[in-house]
C-alpha cells in the first residue's frame, strides 16, 4: 500500500502546468503539449489509485493503457492538423489572422 500524497501533488502540478499552457500559449504545438501534460497528470492519478487499492481490479491496470493509446492517437491527429494549417497559413500561431484570399471576386477559389 502506497501513500497517495506524492502522486496527488505531482498530478496536480502537471495538470496545473498543462492548464496554464493551454490558456496562456498561442502556439498550436505548445497548446498540444499543455493538453498532453493534463493527460499525464490524469494518468498518474489512475496508476497511483490502482497501486494503492487493496483489491486488484483489472480496470485499474487496463485503463492507463487506454489513456496512453488515446493520447498517442490524439497527438498524431493534432500534429497532422497543425502541419496542414502550417502549410496553408505559413504559421502555427493561433492569434494570427488568416491570410487574405487572392481572388478578386471575393468568393474564394473554386
Amino acid at each position: 500500500m502506497i501513500h497517495l500524497a506524492g502522486p496527488h501533488i505531482v498530478a496536480a502540478f502537471l495538470v496545473g502546468l498543462g492548464v496554464m499552457g493551454v490558456t496562456v500559449r498561442r502556439n498550436a504545438v505548445l497548446l498540444l503539449i499543455g493538453v498532453e501534460l493534463i493527460l499525464s497528470g490524469s494518468l498518474i492519478l489512475l496508476v497511483a489509485s490502482g497501486a494503492a487499492s487493496t483489491s486488484r481490479w483489472e480496470a485499474s491496470s487496463i485503463l492507463p493503457l487506454f489513456v496512453i493509446t488515446i493520447a498517442a492517437a490524439e497527438v498524431v491527429v493534432a500534429l497532422a492538423i497543425i502541419l496542414t494549417a502550417f502549410r496553408h497559413r505559413g504559421s502555427i500561431d493561433l492569434d494570427e489572422p488568416l491570410p487574405a484570399d487572392d481572388s478578386s471576386d471575393g468568393r474564394g477559389a473554386m
